[in-house]
């Protein structure tokens, strides 16, 4: 199912934190830190216009994708 790109900016404006499995690597963001450019976050979470499964968020972070390290460190 694909989510609209207005759901997606409002999921991201509920979280501080994302980690992004893009390939092999886990890309992060620290949107209290840094602002990144709309087309960057939507490169990161999202694949043909879907949010990229599974997407889990736990407070103020928000994990997309899969990557069994970065689910260690977030969710123990």
């Amino acid at each position: 199912m694909a989510v609209p790109e207005q759901e997606v900016l409002d999921l991201v404006k509920q979280v501080d934190r994302i980690y992004a499995s893009v390939g092999k690597k886990v890309v992060f963001f620290d949107l209290k830190k840094e602002k990144r450019g709309k087309a960057e976050l939507f490169k990161a979470v999202c694949r043909n216009g879907k949010l990229r499964a599974p997407a889990i968020r736990k407070g103020r972070t928000l994990v997309v994708g899969f990557d069994e390290e970065t689910y260690t460190q977030v969710f123990n």
